[in-house]
C-alpha cells in the first residue's frame, strides 16, 4: 500500500555546514517514524511539473508531529537548491513517508554506526534515540568527514559514544592524523551480537562495510544504505 502524501509546515531552518541545512517540519497530527527511515519531499511548479527527492530523518522518534530533515545543497539540483534558497519558515511542502523497514534501529540492541559525510543523518536519529532512552551504552558512532567545517551536528554529536575521523584536515586537538577510515578505527567497537549500520556514498559504504566484516561482524548483521547526490 502506498504511503499517502501529507502537508508539512516548516517550523525552523538552521545551518549545519556551509552546504547543508536542517529543516524542522510539523504535520497537522502525529506521525510515527523509526530511526533510520526517510521521507520523500515533492515540489510542484505552477505548470504542474513535479520533482521529488528522498531525505533521511535526522530526528529521533518521539511520537510527535514534528521531524527534521538535513539537506545538502547540490548546485545543479532542483530540490536541494529550492529548499535552501527559496523555502522559508511557515512554508508548506508535500511529504510522503516515513519509508523504510530494514535500515532501522529500535533502540534495543547493540549497534555500530558508521557514516560518511551526509551519511551521518539517519545514524544521528539512532544516536539521538539512544540518548533519549538513556541507552547510549548500546551504540558507537563513527563519522568520517573531510574537515571540521564539513561535520554535521558539530555541537551535539560529541560524546563518549562517538568518534570523528577526519580524512583531509584534522583539527589541532585531534589525536588521530587525517586519513581514511581504517580497521583500527572500527575494530575496538565490535562486541558480540552487534549489528552494523553503514550509510554514505557507494564507495564509502562498500569500504566501510568490508571493514566491519573484517572486524568480526557477520555479513548478515551489516546493514548498508548507499546514496547518490539527492539533488
Amino acid at each position: 500500500m502506498n504511503t499517502p502524501w501529507r502537508t508539512a509546515r516548516v517550523l525552523s531552518i538552521r545551518d549545519e555546514t556551509p552546504r547543508a541545512k536542517t529543516f524542522r517540519f510539523a504535520f497537522d497530527e502525529p506521525v510515527s517514524h523509526r530511526a533510520g527511515q526517510h521521507y520523500v519531499v515533492r515540489l510542484t511548479a505552477e505548470d504542474g511539473y513535479t520533482a521529488s527527492r528522498s531525505y533521511s530523518i535526522a530526528s529521533a522518534p518521539d511520537g510527535s508531529a514534528e521531524f527534521e530533515l538535513t539537506v545538502e545543497r547540490f548546485d545543479d539540483g532542483e530540490v536541494s537548491v529550492f529548499l535552501q534558497d527559496v523555502v522559508e519558515v511557515g512554508d508548506e511542502l508535500d511529504v510522503r513517508g516515513p519509508i523504510g523497514g530494514w535500515f532501522v534501529w529500535n533502540g534495543d540492541e547493540p549497534a555500530v554506526l558508521v557514516g560518511g559525510g551526509s551519511g551521518v543523518v539517519p545514524l544521528m536519529a539512532m544516536l539521538r534515540l539512544a540518548r533519549r532512552l538513556g541507552r547510549s551504552d548500546l551504540v558507537q558512532l563513527v563519522v568520517s568527514v573531510r574537515s571540521p567545517s564539513m561535520l554535521y551536528y558539530a555541537d551535539e554529536l560529541p560524546g563518549p559514544e562517538t568518534e570523528v575521523v577526519y580524512t583531509r584536515e584534522a583539527p589541532p586537538e585531534s589525536t588521530r592524523a587525517a586519513g581514511r577510515l581504517t580497521l583500527d578505527d572500527v575494530a575496538p567497537l565490535i562486541r558480540p551480537d552487534v549489528t552494523g549500520y553503514v550509510c554514505g556514498s557507494a564507495g564509502f559504504a562498500d569500504a566501510a562495510s568490508h571493514l566491519l566484516v573484517d572486524a568480526g561482524i557477520p555479513v548478515h548483521r551489516v546493514r548498508v544504505e548507499r546514496f547518490g547526490p539527492t539533488a
